[in-house]
């Protein structure tokens, strides 16, 4: 892959979006990771620092997550803004709590549900867009909360993981970012490639995982092979989460 043009082509998409919409300015929340850095730093590079705000919306998160995106607003130069949502999670979970025990999943869902919505109320009071930060490799796997990790537009969801750690590497995002362990944050101590792990029930490290899904796409591996099977099966058991909810046509 050329980054150099795949870059070109990513601002130019975000930027004809961005013009289409006639929105003032995108919105991107910021955990720290690689992804959502990658993306703040691809909608600057389209719509300029001036019009994009990063949001860090800490839910029990570790402090490094704050340090880290941090430290990519001071490197992008853009508008911020830090709210703890805590408060929200925990008020909705006692009041839920009183009716029902919630399951730990449920609850580790909730807190990308309670972003997503902090981030489409300021969207909407400013009249902006909500920049996705998934990538392909998620979006396959289905490594995501349905109805949590939407937006707008996503820059980097036709991206396996690999690519996006190049193309982070060309805009020169801080080397801590790029070189920091992948996690959803839904948990302490919560890793993508242990949860990966588990589920597919054999470890594996996130470029191992990046070759097996293009060997997938191009059908090109062993059908017998045990890891690819188990992998196929997860791919298709989280295929649900990518489509729009199924309704029957009118008459």
């Amino acid at each position: 892959m050329n980054i150099e043009n795949e870059i070109n082509k990513i601002t130019s998409f975000i930027r004809n979006i961005f013009r289409d919409s006639k929105a003032k300015g995108i919105v991107v929340g910021l955990s720290g990771g690689i992804d959502s850095s990658t993306t703040a730093a691809l909608c600057t590079r389209a719509v300029g620092k001036e019009n994009v705000i990063g949001f860090i919306l800490p839910c029990y998160s570790e402090e490094s997550d704050q340090d880290d995106a941090l430290l990519l607003i001071k490197y992008l130069g853009i508008q911020y803004k830090i709210i703890d949502v805590s408060k929200i999670y925990d008020t909705y979970l006692e009041l839920v709590l009183e009716a029902q025990d919630v399951k730990e999943l449920a609850k580790a869902n909730l807190k990308p549900r309670i972003r997503m919505s902090t981030l489409y109320f300021f969207a909407n009071q400013m009249n902006y867009l909500v920049a996705g930060t998934t990538n392909k490799s998620e979006q396959l796997l289905g490594y995501f909360t349905k109805y949590g990790d939407v937006a707008d537009f996503y820059a980097i969801k036709h991206l396996y993981k690999k690519y996006v750690r190049l193309i982070a590497q060309f805009l020169r995002i801080p080397p801590k970012i790029i070189q920091r362990t992948s996690t959803a944050g839904l948990w302490e101590g919560q890793t993508t490639e242990g949860e990966i792990s588990e589920q597919l029930g054999f470890s594996i490290t996130y470029k191992e995982l990046d070759d097996m899904l293009e060997h997938l796409e191009k059908q090109d591996f062993d059908t017998s092979d045990e890891s690819y099977q188990r992998l196929f099966a997860l791919v298709q058991k989280n295929t649900h989460k990518s489509q729009l909810a199924p309704a029957l046509e009118g008459t």
